[in-house]
């Protein structure tokens, strides 16, 4: 499973995707409210790692899940 975190514009808020190993988009969402998110998609058990990498990841980044 692999994060992006996307940068947004001024009308346009920055986004995290999450894929899975064949690069199929799982989920898309704000990074305002990670916590909300990561329960409707069901990524709880990644939630920890998915909050630090919001917090302090650069954007465009790929990183590993």
């Amino acid at each position: 499973m692999y994060f992006l975190k996307t940068q947004g514009t001024n009308k346009i808020p920055d986004y995290v995707q999450i894929r899975d190993d064949k690069f199929v988009l799982l989920a898309h969402f704000k990074i305002t409210n990670p916590e909300n998110q990561i329960k409707k998609f069901g990524l709880q058990d990644y939630t920890e790692r998915i909050k630090s990498l919001i917090y302090s990841a650069p954007f465009g980044i790929l990183y590993e899940l």
